[in-house]
């Protein structure tokens, strides 16, 4: 009954991994035969400027990407679990940004931020704000990404208005018959109780966190100045546009491990806040 799920993960998921692991230590141009060079790929890697720049941008991302996804989501999760007549509708708004194609809101976004004639510049020229360059400036184009992550926010929000709907209401009741009031509330039962989904959400948010590529590849293409530079978009970068294709699994081999690392610590560190039924 498993066999299709196994072939599939063998096929699709494992084996690509081992055979990119395998290609890290060869040179390949994809033209021609792989050849066999050992650690040379990621002995330059470690004196190449630009994958640090990556590693920086990435971890950057992931640094205040995922607390502003998390809390956003969170917070409008807690607003939405309510009783009202048009509550469902608010949910399918919120939600509606995750229906739609990345491409396709990266597109839209760079035509509202366009210096010239974009949404956004027109806007603050109308209330006498000088207008911005927004993707064309280093400072300001990671914060843009990290924005665009937080506004789809909506599949999260669905994760946790799940599990704030498994929260006994009596437990609320009583809390609130006690003289609890509603932050005292949320602190203290709704969030020690749905503290193993959100350690979930974390986790997965992490993960997806160092696999950032789609908007930095459509909107900046690792610009300017490589400040969106994010390490899955160099790692295209070498095996498509350079076809060094060893030298971009070896990236990627680095990415695999700082990504494990990254999330055996969230399982290390959820033991002193994530709190079970069997606790």
């Amino acid at each position: 009954m498993i066999s299709p799920w196994i072939i599939y993960y063998l096929v699709f998921i494992a084996g690509p991994m081992i055979g990119a692991f395998v290609i890290s230590f060869t040179n390949w141009d994809i033209l021609s035969g792989p050849k066999w060079i050992g650690l040379a790929n990621f002995n330059e890697l470690f004196h190449d400027e630009v994958f640090w720049v990556s590693i920086y941008n990435t971890l950057f991302y992931t640094v205040f990407a995922i607390p502003l996804h998390i809390a956003t989501a969170l917070i409008t999760a807690l607003l939405m679990n309510i009783r009202s007549r048009f509550v469902g509708i608010y949910r399918s708004l919120f939600y509606l940004p995750c229906i739609v194609s990345p491409v396709a809101i990266a597109l839209i976004w760079m035509w509202m931020l366009y210096p010239d004639f974009g949404l956004v510049n027109l806007g603050l020229r109308s209330v006498g704000l000088p207008a911005l360059k927004w993707l064309y400036d280093a400072t300001l184009s990671k914060p843009i990404i990290i924005a665009i992550n937080t506004w789809q926010f909506g599949s999260t929000m669905v994760i946790f208005l799940a599990a704030l709907q498994d929260v006994p209401g009596e437990l609320l009741e009583a809390a609130e018959i006690d003289g609890a009031n509603l932050l005292q509330r949320i602190k203290n039962i709704t969030l020690p109780m749905i503290s193993p989904v959100i350690f979930f959400v974390l986790v997965l948010q992490t993960i997806y966190s160092f696999q950032v590529f789609t908007y930095a590849y459509v909107m900046t293409s690792g610009g300017p100045s490589n400040s969106t530079m994010f390490t899955v978009l160099y790692i295209w970068r070498n095996a498509f546009d350079y076809y060094r294709m060893g030298y971009a699994s070896a990236i990627g081999t680095i990415l695999f491990l700082i990504t494990l690392a990254m999330a055996l610590f969230l399982f290390w560190l959820s033991k002193f806040w994530v709190h079970y039924e069997t606790d």
